[in-house]
């Protein structure tokens, strides 16, 4: 969903990830999509999101006026989990999964992509917690962003949650960030 609406519904019969499904539906074209884990895969694929829904996002702020701030639960461990079973079953660790055991590498995915240099933080957090989003996303207002693309990325053994949003200083759309707006959106 974006802002309410359905905008994609997964076709369970392709051989294609959910995520690669909304790749190729959104028509990208970033090679580097294919090499991402499950988790920088949905951080990247929420920020098109909010992109689509927000054309002139790139050019109404600086590149460090765009802050982000994402948080899940249980940080890169989907990916830890491969990488561990690589080294178990092939006695060698795969380098392609070991760049992903941070869950920070979405930011810098994202941030690569758009050229957005401004603050960023990913917490691990016991669940999904609005007050943090609030708190931390006014402390990155107050230190000059302008704008702080938030998220939560829950990823983990198929079980998928994700919930992008961007809070503005100047928002035109007219909705007040808050703790219930932000349980109601998220839906979780």
């Amino acid at each position: 969903m974006l802002n309410g609406d359905v905008i994609a519904q997964k076709n369970t019969e392709s051989g294609d990830s959910w995520f690669k499904q909304l790749y190729k539906g959104l028509t990208l074209e970033y090679p580097k999509f294919y090499k991402m884990d499950m988790l920088s895969q949905a951080g990247f694929i929420g920020s098109e999101l909010i992109k689509k829904s927000n054309p002139a996002l790139s050019t109404r702020y600086q590149d460090d006026e765009i802050g982000l701030l994402f948080a899940n639960q249980e940080s890169s461990a989907d990916t830890d989990i491969r990488f561990m079973e690589s080294y178990v079953d092939k006695k060698s660790p795969s380098p392609s999964l070991f760049v992903y055991t941070l869950p920070n590498i979405v930011l810098g995915e994202i941030a690569i992509r758009n050229k957005w240099f401004g603050e960023n933080m990913f917490a691990v957090l016991p669940k999904f917690a609005p007050e943090f989003f609030l708190q931390y996303g006014e402390i990155m207002m107050v230190a000059g962003a302008k704008a702080v693309l938030m998220g939560w990325l829950g990823i983990l053994e198929g079980k998928i949650e994700v919930f992008v949003f961007l809070v503005e200083e100047n928002s035109a759309t007219g909705m007040q960030l808050n703790r219930e707006n932000l349980i109601t959106c998220a839906g979780f």
